[in-house]
């Protein structure tokens, strides 16, 4: 497996998934409060350490034809990706701004950009 196929196919673990919705659910209280620095590492420290870990020491293949997988490498575009990372910054900023309509927001863009791909295929 090379490395881009193990770059996609991670974002389905359930060790990175869990990192995540962890990291977004703590860095949310600590941008509430204003502290920065402790919610840019509580963001962005757990996703990267999971990826780093699962990089090195997982094994993906059975990820591979997975129905999880397969829908990665079909509808997984960088574009997805970075709609991903928008909507979590918008929950970040809708945090540290007090208002919970943007945290919904930023939640519902990164629902979308997972679902995007089922959304493509019922309106295709």
């Amino acid at each position: 497996m090379t490395l881009s196929e193990k770059i996609l196919l991670h974002q389905v673990h359930p060790a990175k998934l869990a990192a995540d919705v962890g990291a977004e659910v703590v860095c949310l209280y600590f941008f509430w409060e204003h502290q920065l620095w402790p919610g840019l590492i509580a963001a962005f420290a757990p996703p990267i350490i999971a990826s780093a870990l699962l990089l090195n020491y997982a094994s993906l293949d059975g990820y591979a034809t997975s129905p999880a997988g397969l829908y990665l490498r079909r509808y997984m575009t960088r574009t997805v990706e970075a709609a991903r990372m928008a909507g979590a910054l918008v929950t970040m900023v809708g945090a540290w701004l007090h208002q919970p309509w943007l945290i919904a927001l930023g939640l519902a863009v990164v629902a979308a950009a997972w679902s995007s791909g089922l959304i493509r295929e019922l309106f295709s």
